[in-house]
This record gives C-alpha cells, structure tokens and sequence, in this order.
C-alpha cells in the first residue's frame, strides 16, 4: 500500500484500522480541515500519498452499527499522531467515517501542577514507534 494507488487488494489502510470493509461508496470526513471524500476509491488514492506512514491500532470498540477505534500514526517525521475514528456501518461495510487527529503537543506549564502523565505502555492502546507498522 505504499504506492499512490487506488486500493492494495481491495483494502486501504482504512479498511484495516477499522476492522471492516468500506462501501464503495463511503464517506469519510475530517472535521479539523472541513473535507470529505467520497467514494473508497479516492480514500485509497489519498492513503497513497503518505508511503512513510506508520501506524498501530489501539482499541476497537465494535457497538451494533459503530466502530470507534483508537489508534497512532507516524507520518514518518517522527511524531505521534493520536487519533479516533468513528465508523457507522451498513450490513458489515463501513458508509460513514469521521477521523479526529491528534497533532502532537505538550502540555503547558499552568496545567502540569493540575494534571497527572498518563501511561502510555508502547504496547497499549497508544502505540509507540517500535509497534506501528505499514498498512
């Protein structure tokens, strides 16, 4: 799936973080730049565009007809993307897809007396570099 290519055997990397197949007519939207994709054709020509990302899926949480899943991507610079992924399915196909990412940040320094650091294990359900991989 590393070439910029409609689909690898059918599936895209988001068939695989998801678990599922796409419709072919899915919809897949990212709210933080306001656009969507229809179709899983041109997932899988956006997917192509990114060879050096690296990711791992944490958690998947399978509910009647919704999939949410928690997973960390590596664009290949180096940082980790945390990210949700929430799919609505028809008959066991993926038709609606909203992804949220997690641009990597620090905490700032009012807040560190407030908060605690939350274990992130890179085995659990928030990868580290050593456990993504390529889809």
């Amino acid at each position: 799936m590393n070439e910029p290519t409609a689909e690898s055997n059918g599936r895209t990397r988001l068939a695989y973080v998801l678990g599922v197949p796409l419709a072919p007519e899915v919809e897949r939207q990212w709210p933080q730049m306001g656009e969507v994709v229809r179709g899983s054709k041109l997932i899988g020509e956006i997917e192509g565009n990114f060879p050096e990302l690296t990711l791992g899926v944490g958690r998947r949480l399978h509910l009647d007809d919704v999939i949410v899943v928690e997973w960390t991507c590596d664009y290949g610079d180096g940082r980790l993307y945390r990210n949700v992924t929430i799919a609505e399915l028809l008959d066991g196909r993926a038709v609606k897809v909203t992804d949220y990412w997690g641009e990597p940040t620090s905490t700032p320094p009012w807040r560190r007396p407030l908060t605690a650091r939350l274990d992130m294990p890179g085995d659990g359900i928030w990868k580290d570099h050593d456990h993504l991989g390529h889809h």
